[in-house]
């Protein structure tokens, strides 16, 4: 069985997300959604909080899972027996950092594979920063970019600021 660790703050969930973890899939055995702590990002949603918001969606995807990240990832990756770390690229901007950590993971444990997958063209532009952005100003518009849980809980968690 091939197994694949798809990592990421996952502050929050969105579209773009789940539609990187569809494909996955298609390749893959299982995969493994790796929710990171990730203090230095600052998480609106708490680890507990964020893993919660992606469970219901695993369900429709069987062969998807979901943990929390402890430690390095690419040692995460290998004591569960996987075989490629999933990384989404959105844009140009995006692959340098993802072309670095995926250069640094094969300096730690060059058995472990990086595989890059693009989202559907409507979730390019999309990351859980600018969804957080726009929420502040109008959360109206958002349902086209995250999941109605993920929607609900942006919300109450800006409705407390």
């Amino acid at each position: 069985m091939k197994l694949a660790i798809y990592p990421g703050t996952f502050d929050p969930v969105t579209h773009g997300h789940l539609d990187i973890l569809q494909r996955a899939c298609r390749l893959f055995d299982e995969v493994l959604v790796a929710v990171a702590p990730n203090e230095s990002k600052e998480p609106l949603f708490s680890i507990e909080e964020r893993l919660a918001l992606l469970e219901p969606h695993l369900k429709k995807i069987p062969q998807a899972k979901v943990a929390r990240l402890e430690g390095l990832t690419v040692d995460f990756a290998k004591k569960r027996g996987a075989v490629a770390l999933i990384r989404g690229l959105r844009a140009v901007s995006d692959f340098e950092y993802e072309f670095q950590m995926a250069q640094m993971n094969r300096h730690l444990d060059e058995s472990i594979e990086t595989i890059f997958l693009m989202p559907s063209h409507e979730f390019f532009y999309t990351s859980s920063q600018i969804v957080k952005q726009v929420c502040l100003v109008d959360s109206s518009r958002l349902n086209q970019f995250v999941p109605p849980n993920v929607l609900n809980a942006l919300k109450k968690k800006f409705a407390k600021k």
